[in-house]
């Protein structure tokens, strides 16, 4: 793959959305946004030594937005042939003309608006062949098999590069955009013992290519960590304390994030409604905002209104100090826009002073977590109930895996019965954080 393959320049992306929201000004748009996007890339997947897939994407966009005082239209397209942009632009006022005026509808103010642009390091492309993907992919895979006779299946690695870029624009004076990458290699082997199979996996992501993980390291941890579930048992109901391993406590922060959004606030299906400035989690907990963050996941200098953005804290000393709010949910919230249309950026729950060994002797006696399954999550309540697979501790030390567990609290409670977070940091996506450990909760098993 050659290290860039942009069919367009960033500049005829600038040229592309100044021509569509001049457009939609003639037509009748009282305001317009608009964004074109274009990627490209490759990803190779083996399995137990053969080639299974090798893929490429090479894709296109423009999304147009106008508006006609205070109602919206929005549509899209793949082509970017002349025609085809007008047929979007007409659309979109089309859709508009019919839609039911909304209030909150609009652009940001223009003193929002970012005005200055940043290099943020995101944009690193990979020039990798698909032979020579295939050759790691296939390192990584084997690292697994070598482990242990009983590393008996794969249900494959994979080797993927990927390369985008976009111009985004609005006429309240906002037109920026950046190219950026994203590169993983993964690795999901099968362990069998008996007539017991157990499955796990591991990978890592990255912004550049050389700060990816070694592939024969990644494989090699897939496989430890599915032989390790082997000769899992059931254990009876009680209650425990449970210590969630850094990737699935990833995803308490995104239950917090999902309850602390403008979407579900302004529609009252969230547990955290008038919680700003209330005590949300224990005072242990920080979690703070870093959207600058060079070659991060989540780094960006402006969100999807063309708002600058900015490192706040989040949560400090357990007590919620922002929402995640874009110009349209901060309206109908009666609120100011923190700069989140699109999501977080980059949050990071600040480590504690344990590494992992550390926090299992925290734990002391109780519930290991390493994968969660079902959607057992009521925002509006806080009720969580997660199908769960993981490893009973004594002692601070694991004695075997468990499996066919539910272990289920309310996220209001769980939040502030936090005791400890570690250091082993992991990023996924957006979010970063280590292992979770929290007071009291129910395990479901025999």
């Amino acid at each position: 793959m050659s290290k860039d393959r942009f069919a367009y320049t960033l500049d005829s992306f600038r040229d592309i959305i100044e021509d569509v929201l001049r457009r939609a000004r003639e037509k009748g748009a009282s305001a317009a946004e608009a964004d074109v996007s274009e990627g490209y890339g490759q990803s190779v997947t083996v399995r137990c030594g053969e080639v299974e897939t090798i893929e490429y994407n090479h894709d296109k966009g423009l999304g147009v937005t106008v508006y006609i005082g205070k109602k919206k239209g929005y549509a899209s397209t793949s082509d970017l042939s002349p025609k085809a942009i007008e047929d979007t632009i007409d659309a979109a006022l089309s859709i508009a003309r019919f839609t039911a005026e909304d209030e909150a509808a609009g652009l940001a103010d223009p003193e929002l608006i970012v005005r200055e642009s940043r290099d943020l390091d995101l944009f690193h492309p990979w020039d990798i062949s698909v032979e020579e993907a295939i050759e790691l992919a296939r390192a990584c895979e084997a690292a697994a098999f070598r482990l242990d006779p009983r590393v008996t299946n794969s249900e494959g690695a994979t080797v993927s590069a990927q390369q985008s870029q976009f111009i985004a624009g609005n006429t309240a004076g906002f037109l920026d955009g950046f190219r950026s990458s994203r590169h993983y290699i993964s690795c999901a082997v099968i362990a069998s013992e008996g007539d017991q199979m157990q499955r796990d996996d591991w990978y890592s992501s990255e912004r550049c290519p050389a700060d990816l993980a070694k592939a024969e390291a990644i494989g090699d941890y897939a496989g430890r960590r599915a032989l390790a579930r082997l000769r899992s048992r059931k254990i009876s109901t009680r209650e425990a304390r449970v210590l969630f391993e850094a990737p699935v406590a990833n995803g308490l922060l995104s239950h917090f994030v999902s309850a602390a959004s403008g979407g579900s606030l302004y529609r009252k299906a969230s547990f955290l409604l008038d919680s700003l400035g209330q005590q949300v989690f224990s005072p242990i907990v920080q979690i703070r905002e870093e959207p600058h963050l060079p070659r991060g996941h989540a780094s960006t200098y402006f969100d999807d209104d063309g708002v600058a953005t900015q490192p706040r804290d989040v949560v400090k000393d357990g007590m919620l100090q922002g929402y995640f709010l874009s110009v349209y949910s901060a309206r109908k919230l009666g609120m100011r826009t923190t700069g989140n249309a699109g999501g977080c950026h980059n949050l990071i729950l600040a480590p504690g002073e344990h590494d992992f060994e550390g926090m299992l002797k925290q734990l002391g006696t109780g519930l290991l977590v390493t994968e969660l399954m079902g959607q057992g999550i009521n925002l509006v309540t806080g009720d969580y109930s997660r199908g769960a697979f993981g490893y009973w501790v004594e002692n601070g030390e694991i004695q075997y895996p468990v499996e066919e567990i539910t272990i289920a609290g309310n996220l209001r409670d769980m939040y502030r019965n936090i005791l400890a977070v570690g250091n082993d940091t992991v990023v996924r996506g957006a979010r970063r954080c280590g292992s979770i450990l929290i007071d009291g909760m129910t395990i479901a098993g025999n």
